[in-house]
């Protein structure tokens, strides 16, 4: 909870007014369609392939890209299991000449209903390339 506190805070002080980000708003647009063509490792490869990735939920907190990556795959093992995917991204804050910070909602389709649930997202360029460092995600 603190972090989506701080997360709130950021976005509301440090954002330009109406400044779009489409460099940063594309790593998301790439992570929606390779869920939706089923290709969780095209979905992984917008987070930062290092051990200090860290991304977290309210009952737990995994470290790592190879832990994370494994963690999708248990919860999400089949394409049937991933659904369909969307994102709706409020306003993206430019923290520093290479990092931002944003918030957003996110929703999962299935043949039999929904989910829905919040994500708060740190992002750095790496090597030319704007990657999740930190993801904090909630489901409602």
């Amino acid at each position: 909870m603190r972090y989506a506190v701080c997360v709130s805070i950021i976005l509301l002080t440090g954002c330009s007014a109406g400044v779009d980000h489409p460099e940063i708003r594309a790593v998301l647009d790439r992570q929606i369609e390779a869920w939706n063509r089923g290709d969780l490792e095209g979905f992984m490869a917008q987070y930062w392939k290092s051990d200090e990735l860290v991304f977290c939920s309210p009952k737990s907190e995994t470290h790592g890209w190879q832990a994370t990556m494994a963690r999708y795959k248990k919860v999400y093992p089949t394409r049937e299991k991933m659904g369909s995917l969307s994102f709706d991204v409020g306003e993206i804050a430019r923290t520093g000449v290479g990092t931002a910070e944003l918030a957003g909602r996110f929703r999962l389709d299935y043949p039999d209903g929904c989910r829905n649930g919040r994500f708060y997202l740190h992002l750095r360029r790496i090597d030319g390339t704007w990657v999740i460092v930190r993801d904090y995600t909630v489901q409602d």
